[in-house]
């Protein structure tokens, strides 16, 4: 995570009236805060998060504001002046003892009983705020146009011109002051665009359907029982070098055993849930300019062809290493480049990946561009989601000879029929064949399963889901599944249930019996059995809500105008793997009498047969 505000990155900008607005910082911009103002987005570059500005006045010689940061003696100065107010002492019990209900809505004092002081005074009487405010709109405006002193003179005026003030209570006119102080100064908080903070924008100021109402507490939930974490150092395939004229043959072949740390993930939430496994596997944001001397070579090697292909191939042609006359070139002196590698190379990790199953043309994952990454166009070879996030289809996953990017066999040609073709027909040659690689890889090494972790947050049954994900997880792999509503959990759990195991494994289901342990796992099930009951042990279903409280003097309190909505639920079990034949108890075993046993027997022979 970035400890400072970066060039091209989001940031969450907090507002004083709450409100929170996620704003691309790029350089040389303007970034504009509505009715606060606006002011140079390089400002605000390399300083850090989590800081106070304020929006000063505009300079006369200057056709921009600049910012300041609001140090925190001035953001704290009026509660400091009253904690060192010697009126600042609680009232005592002697005091709470001299409150009177007073009828007829008359009104009351609260009054110290030993200094005979006022404490506080009821508010009974309702107070116009229209009509003891001297100031009109048109002054209120004119005040705002003037922008003196970053707002705080309009706020002063306002409550120099109110002329009711006196009969306030200290908790009314503390709460006036607060809202007027919302309203007009000109003051503003950057923070990170974090999974939480992004959960919790899209939960109050946007659509939270789109996310399934799935809150900052129910992502931890999830992602803690999914047994998320970082599943080791990348581990690459290494390129067969394959030329033009090779087809399928020239694939690297996949190897079971580097496939190590992997989650399952289906999301329906937009790329929320993703970018929670990502940062949980330290894959979600990009790498810094001083790291990039520790990047994996596979890494390095990607972005000097990227580089190299830029200045070279204006039109953005891609020109391969077997058709080009490089070598018969001169170089001028220059640095000789670096081969590119071919078609075939794999380019993602073989360990600490995502594999996402979705169920479109393309995967969803929409809200990754807050990390800046596109899911549909990678074309940042920097970002470490490019070579640990794989997408597949539940066609390809299901049925892969049915899908034309898996089962169409990859283009050939020769050297010279290449270097015949258009720039474009060479690239979209290039390309299918690069294409084909990733959809073989990606569906092969998803169909091999042994993944660590099922996360599944989606509006799909979730026995539907299980039914196909289960055979592709490891033995003792956690699966952890939200769902907004509880029916479709309680049903599932109903599935795995003790009665079920019990009745499955005494053989009461004619149609198991003779079918292997292989087969079983893969098993559709019917009415009765919707799942192999053995799969998953530990089921349970669990909820978790964190309410905020108002934390005052006398006034503690859940916040009664918060956000409803569903609270959200989680599934969660660990993957079994059924034993193979009978199940035996061996050892050497001693018979024991019971003391109650070796009495009852003696009492029997003593007793004498009528």
């Amino acid at each position: 995570m970035y400890s400072i505000i970066r060039p091209n990155t989001w940031v969450a900008i907090r507002l004083p009236s709450g409100v929170t607005r996620n704003i691309l910082v790029t350089p040389n911009a303007t970034i504009s805060l509505g009715k606060y103002g606006s002011f140079p987005a390089n400002f605000i570059i390399e300083r850090p998060y989590h800081i106070t500005f304020e929006i000063e006045d505009q300079r006369p010689d200057e056709k921009f504001s600049r910012i300041r940061i609001v140090p925190a003696s001035e953001l704290y100065a009026e509660i400091f002046a009253d904690e060192e107010s010697p009126d600042c002492s609680a009232p005592t019990a002697d005091a709470a003892k001299s409150v009177i209900s007073a009828e007829g809505g008359a009104e009351f004092t609260l009054v110290d009983a030993e200094s005979g002081k006022l404490v506080t005074r009821s508010n009974g009487e309702v107070i116009d705020e229209n009509a003891r405010q001297t100031l009109t709109q048109d002054e209120i405006e004119e005040l705002k146009r003037e922008g003196n002193n970053a707002g705080k003179d309009v706020i002063a005026k306002l409550m120099l011109s109110h002329t009711a003030l006196d009969q306030k209570t200290s908790f009314s006119l503390a709460k006036y002051k607060l809202l007027k102080t919302k309203k007009y100064i000109r003051r503003f908080q950057i923070l990170p665009v974090d999974v939480p903070n992004l959960a919790h924008w899209q939960l109050e100021e946007r659509d939270a359907s789109k996310i399934l109402d799935l809150r900052a507490e129910m992502i931890a939930l999830v992602g803690s029982w999914g047994n998320v974490h970082y599943g080791g150092d990348s581990v690459y395939l290494e390129d067969p070098q394959a030329t033009c004229e090779q087809g399928e043959e020239a694939l690297a072949p996949l190897r079971e055993d580097l496939l190590k740390g992997r989650w399952l993930v289906v999301d329906d939430t937009g790329g929320l849930l993703v970018a929670a496994v990502a940062e949980r596997m330290g894959v979600l944001f990009p790498e810094l300019d001083e790291d990039k001397s520790n990047l994996d070579e596979q890494t390095k090697r990607q972005r000097q062809e990227a580089e190299a292909e830029a200045e070279e191939n204006q039109d953005g042609d891609v020109v391969m290493a077997d058709v080009q006359d490089s070598a018969e070139k001169p170089n001028d002196g220059a640095k000789p480049k670096k081969p590119r590698s071919s078609d075939f190379e794999i380019p993602f990790s073989q360990t600490n990946t995502i594999t996402v199953v979705h169920s479109a043309s393309q995967p969803s994952l929409a809200f990754l561009g807050y990390w800046n990454f596109d899911a549909v166009a990678p074309s940042h070879v920097e970002h470490p989601l490019c070579r640990h996030l794989m997408c597949l289809t539940w066609l390809q996953l299901l049925k892969p000879e049915l899908d034309t990017a898996y089962s169409t066999p990859p283009l050939t040609a020769s050297t010279e029929l290449l270097a015949s073709w258009k720039p474009s027909r060479r690239g979209n040659f290039h390309r299918k064949r690069r294409r084909f690689a990733r959809t073989k890889h990606i569906v092969e090494a998803t169909r091999a399963g042994g993944f660590s972790g099922l996360v599944c947050a989606s509006t799909m049954d979730p026995i539907s889901i299980l039914k196909h994900t289960l055979p592709l997880l490891a033995g003792g792999a956690p699966v952890s599944m939200y769902s907004p509503t509880l029916e479709p959990l309680a049903a599932l759990a109903d599935s795995f249930s003790v009665s079920r195991r019990t009745a499955w494994t005494s053989g009461t289901v004619p149609e198991v019996v003779v079918k292997t342990v292989e087969e079983l796992e893969r098993w559709e099930g019917n009415e009765q059995f919707p799942l192999n009951p053995t799969l998953l042990l530990g089921t349970s279903i669990q909820t978790s809500r964190a309410r905020r409280w108002q934390v005052l003097p006398g006034r503690t309190h859940p916040l009664m105008t918060e956000r409803g909505g569903t609270d959200g639920y989680v599934f969660t079990a660990w993957r079994a793997k059924p034993a193979e034949g009978k199940v035996a108890a061996k050892g050497k075993f001693k018979r024991r009498k019971l003391e109650t046993g070796s009495a009852a027997e003696s009492e029997a022979a003593e007793t004498p047969i009528a």
